[in-house]
């Protein structure tokens, strides 16, 4: 057993903690081939990644007694790469750069099949909305043509999608890059007309700006979502709750992309299962992390449709009677 508070309790308590520990199954597994840390890539202060990894990291460290940190990156795409190559034991992706990272399309390594990454346990989903200042006077997509938009940092999901989407509506932005709490500094001092952004909701430094200034929160209008659902596999419809900020007071239709923990592939079998159960079966734990974590569910596993699942994971889902698609086994359990 690596060193933990248990070796700050007396002999007795220090008992009764790891027989309770080993009788609900967390520290079951035989740990010996676990590392002694781990780090989760996450994303840029001010976005849900940074908030929800450190969360789970916080909670894996707590549940597991293995050393865990979080990293802040530049994002789903950064994270791809990084636990592809072993430089981080775990991160977090949305499905559409997972998926550009999968078949050889990652733009931080153009050709390399990212194909050591394996997918861990569902987050939520990732909505795209935008941000202005009320007296602007831009309140919708059409307003931001000939604009600078912020739109995340480079390597993130709304960094790599968003300048994408703009172009698909013929919509002819600026694009300024950088991390979210910077980039909504720069909104509010009027250095950007906008702030274009993908995160769980309700999106920090949305809500930052929103609590300092009057500001107007929007998206795409219906004709704008369903060419974006034409033209990117990847997203689906999202409907952001009215009461999710202060500025929007009906339901707003957008679009969004599911987000994976993912994990290298020389994970221990029993860590990744362990993890999985240590996040999904303590919901209510990760809800107090961040509200975007009510879709951190088991029946989620299916939002992943091409990435092999982590061996852990497989056990994981199938004790819960999920059956996985023999495609998405991974070859070193074949």
């Amino acid at each position: 057993m690596k060193f933990s508070y248990l070796t700050k309790l007396g002999t007795a308590s220090a008992a009764l903690v790891m027989a309770s520990a080993m009788a609900s199954g967390a520290i079951a597994q035989d740990t010996s081939d676990w590392p002694d840390s781990v780090t989760v890539g996450t994303a840029s202060q001010g976005g849900t990644y940074f908030i929800y990894g450190a969360g789970w990291a916080d909670l894996v460290q707590e549940e597991l007694d293995i050393r865990t940190s979080s990293e802040a990156t530049g994002g789903p795409v950064q994270n791809m790469a990084l636990v592809n190559a072993g430089d981080l034991e775990f991160g977090m992706t949305t499905m559409g750069p997972g998926y550009d990272s999968w078949i050889g399309e990652n733009e931080i390594a153009p050709g390399v099949e990212m194909r050591d990454v394996r997918a861990l346990f569902p987050m939520y989903q990732t909505p795209f909305q935008i941000i202005a200042l009320a007296d602007s006077g831009i309140d919708s997509v059409d307003d931001l043509d000939g604009a600078t938009v912020g739109v995340g940092p480079r390597g993130g999901t709304p960094g790599t999608y968003f300048p994408r989407f703009f172009e698909q509506l013929g919509i002819d932005i600026e694009p300024q890059y950088g991390g979210a709490s910077d980039l909504g500094s720069q909104l509010q001092d009027g250095l950007i007309d906008a702030f274009a952004f993908g995160a769980g909701i309700p999106i920090a430094a949305f809500s930052e700006v929103a609590a300092q200034r009057d500001v107007n929160i929007f998206s795409f209008n219906d004709e704008q979502i369903q060419t974006l659902l034409d033209e990117n596999p990847s997203l689906a419809p999202f409907t952001v709750p009215g009461d999710t900020y202060d500025a929007i007071q009906e339901d707003q239709d957008t679009v969004a992309m599911w987000n994976f923990a993912i994990a290298n592939k020389e994970i221990p079998k029993s860590l990744g299962y362990e993890i999985m159960k240590v996040v999904l079966d303590n919901n209510d734990r990760m809800m107090e992390v961040h509200k975007s974590a009510k879709e951190t569910l088991p029946k989620h596993y299916d939002k992943n449709s091409f990435m092999y699942f982590h061996p852990g994971a497989v056990q994981y889902f199938r004790e819960k009677g999920y059956e996985i698609d023999e495609d998405l086994i991974p070859p070193e359990m074949k």
